[in-house]
């Protein structure tokens, strides 16, 4: 008998998409030919229906509109990111830590900000650093406080939701996963080390059932693009900038040159953070002299 069943893909492995149906039954299926053809690539967390006759061979037949998608790591219909950024060990980088928010902020999707390895500051860098995840902590919700006491607040704010966890490389991405599930400490290592091996490694992507979430591991990168961001665009991204651009004299106002700009008197009294405008300078023109992307 064959079924047609709606469901979630849950993970994704050299072709396999492993499927949780609504019925509670978990299928194995591939993909038909005609998603190629569309132009189409099933991801995890797409919302799919797909046919089966056995738990282990099915077929998906059609991919719901997603809410969102990341391209690394590939995701979708995703609710809520924890960027998770040293404080040192590598040392702290605002410039990296902002693309990740603007990012997140261009796909609609809810940063959260977990400065890790803040034992390793110094007295005076602690208080240094404080004042400065104080002013993150205005606009996205962010933590800096030790791990067990991260991980029972954390997690109480995300029952229910499909979380990604994104980080550079050595910010203790893994190190937060395990101590929210001490269970994941051998298959988080291993997807790690999969990961790093280079392009040509098989890569699995997986949802995991955790305290009434979805959780992902993701690959740790150093950069990435703003694709599909305009220089009109940036600054509606910044929700600081948000907040005092209605007081700009000039609709449309790019805070850069002109005469009466709200945001920029904002940051000359210290109300908008120098670094956080410093940086969406060097984004501006970044994005200004970018040559156009043809698909």
């Amino acid at each position: 008998m064959v079924n047609l069943v709606k469901g979630q893909i849950r993970q994704s492995l050299s072709g396999y998409y492993d499927v949780m149906g609504e019925d509670g039954v978990e299928y194995r299926t591939r993909a038909r030919g005609n998603f190629r053809k569309k132009g189409q690539t099933p991801l995890v967390g797409d919302l799919v229906e797909l046919k089966a006759e056995k738990v282990d061979q099915g077929y998906l037949l059609k991919i719901y509109p997603r809410k969102n998608q990341l391209v690394r790591p590939p995701v979708a219909n995703i609710d809520t990111a924890v960027v998770v950024t040293a404080v040192k060990e590598p040392d702290f980088a605002a410039n990296l830590l902002d693309r990740q928010l603007l990012m997140l902020e261009n796909h609609g999707i809810r940063p959260v900000i977990y400065f890790s390895k803040c034992d390793l500051l110094s007295e005076d860098e602690a208080s240094e650093f404080t004042e400065l995840a104080t002013y993150y902590d205005r606009y996205y919700h962010t933590y800096m406080s030790n791990q067990d006491q991260v991980v029972a607040s954390l997690m109480a704010n995300l029952k229910d939701e499909v979380v990604v966890f994104m980080g550079q490389t050595g910010a203790g991405k893994s190190t937060l996963l395990n101590a929210i599930e001490p269970d994941l400490q051998l298959e988080t290592g291993e997807i790690s080390k999969a990961l790093s091996r280079g392009r040509h490694t098989t890569r699995k992507v997986t949802l995991i059932p955790i305290r009434e979430s979805l959780l992902a591991d993701t690959p740790g990168f150093s950069s990435f693009e703003l694709l599909d961001v305009t220089v009109t665009d940036l600054p509606t991204l910044y929700p600081e900038f948000r907040q005092y651009q209605v007081n700009c004299k000039y609709r449309g106002c790019l805070h850069l040159k002109e005469p009466k700009c709200a945001v920029k008197e904002a940051v000359a009294a210290g109300e908008i953070l120098q670094s956080r405008y410093d940086n969406y300078c060097q984004l501006n023109e970044l994005l200004a002299n970018q040559k156009p992307k043809y698909r």
